[in-house]
């Protein structure tokens, strides 16, 4: 499975954001291109350490049983729900937000799994560093994928 620790990954990130524009199209959601990436870099900012949401008390319950789905192999569903910290309903500025994910991204590989926060996830709960690499490669894509790119 890859992982957001890899570099080449990471490149490959980084390229498939390049090509998004304002006026690139969404497949499902609501929200834009820049939106889609402000929400990104608000999720990646938590296993950086530069963010710690409380632990949602649905997700103390049964957050534990659905922790495989953020590190497995498949792909997230469309219309998975979010925490509400990282929603994005303000307008955005695309090469901005691009600049910030890009600079978070370089961020978590020069960090590697050593430099992974061990604040729980605000649904999931603990996870190994190597669950917040796979989970954020996951997450990444799956807002790319919402754009065609």
């Amino acid at each position: 499975m890859k992982t957001l620790y890899d570099p080449e990954t990471a490149a490959q990130i980084k390229a498939r954001m390049a090509r998004l524009t304002p006026e690139s199209e969404r497949l499902w959601g609501k929200m834009s291109p820049a939106q889609a990436l402000a929400h990104c870099s608000a999720a990646l900012e938590v296993p950086l350490g530069d963010k710690s949401p409380p632990q949602s008390m649905l997700g103390r319950l049964i957050g534990w049983m659905f922790r495989p789905v953020f590190s497995n192999e498949k792909e997230f569903g469309k219309g998975a729900p979010t925490d509400p910290s990282f929603i994005v309903a303000h307008e955005c500025d695309l090469p901005a937000e691009r600049a910030k994910l890009s600079g978070l991204i370089d961020r978590f590989v020069a960090g590697g799994p050593e430099g992974c926060s061990k604040h729980p996830h605000s649904f999931f709960g603990k996870l190994t560093a190597a669950e917040w690499g796979t989970g954020m490669y996951k997450h990444i894509d799956h807002h790319l994928r919402q754009f065609g790119v």
